[in-house]
């Protein structure tokens, strides 16, 4: 089981070197570990936990044209040629396509404790100081505006009008980052969150007064 995490590790690593630096490697080494962390306190297989939480951004549907079967094909793809067992396989292929948040309508229909883990993972990384520069970086990526106070947030979007959404970066906190802190599964998670979420907020707090040529 080592040598097989080894070895994707290294085909994730190779695979996003051209990623964009929000959904890079780094953001996949950072998931793993705060997967590792936080399934200290969770029933869970670590094999699965390690797996998911490696290959869960092999190939995000933001960069595939929203075609959100590219990383579960890819996934399946490398898995196989290893000969991971079958039932590792599917559990790791579901976790792939139930981690990311897709807007404030949609609902998940697959669970398990390692989904748990590695979807609070993720979204530990799209929270406080990272989480911040990630958003930032992505809004550059797409040359969104930073802030338009004319351009309300959309709340609970539907999944389609989520993906469409090019809104300015700061709508992004209200549309996405401020709402994990209550959606995290684990007490880790929800622990972590906390703190990220209040950093968030005292950021905005200071944006906005900047913004307005406060001193």
């Amino acid at each position: 089981m080592k040598d097989i995490i080894e070895k994707t590790k290294a085909f994730v690593k190779t695979t996003l070197s051209e990623a964009e630096g929000g959904h890079d490697w780094f953001h996949t080494l950072r998931v793993y570990n705060n997967a590792l962390l936080i399934a200290k306190n969770e029933p869970v297989d670590l094999f699965v936990v390690s797996l998911g939480a490696l290959l869960h951004d092999i190939a995000d549907s933001k960069f595939h044209d929203g075609d959100e079967t590219v990383g579960p094909r890819i996934a399946r793809e490398f898995l196989f040629k290893l000969n991971v067992d079958s039932v590792v396989i599917e559990h790791v292929l579901k976790i792939i396509e139930n981690v990311s948040f897709k807007g404030g309508n949609e609902k998940q229909d697959f669970k398990s404790h390692e989904l748990d883990v590695i979807q609070d993972a993720d979204r530990l990384d799209a929270i406080g100081a990272i989480g911040i520069a990630r958003c930032f970086n992505y809004g550059g990526f797409k040359n969104r505006a930073l802030y338009n106070p004319e351009i309300k947030p959309k709340l609970n979007m539907s999944k389609e009008a989520y993906k469409a959404s090019t809104a300015p970066t700061i709508n992004h906190f209200y549309e996405k980052l401020l709402l994990l802190k209550d959606r995290m599964n684990t007490k880790t998670g929800k622990r972590i969150a906390e703190n990220r979420h209040n950093f968030m907020q005292l950021y905005l707090k200071k944006f906005y007064s900047e913004w307005e040529g406060e001193s």
